[in-house]
């Protein structure tokens, strides 16, 4: 996947997670998966920036 494309999904996840913490609080299990599913869309990120 491409920068481009991973910033857009990060943003995505991050737009999702923040919704549903405000559905479901902050340590419900959703508002954790999203939060790994975006945590591992910033590593890949990351990684292909260095």
């Amino acid at each position: 996947m491409d920068k481009k494309t991973l910033f857009i999904k990060i943003e995505q996840y991050r737009e999702e997670m923040m919704t549903l913490s405000k559905e479901h609080g902050l340590s419900s299990k959703v508002v954790l998966a999203t939060s790994e599913k975006l945590d591992a869309l910033i590593y890949a990120y990351l990684k292909r920036s260095s």
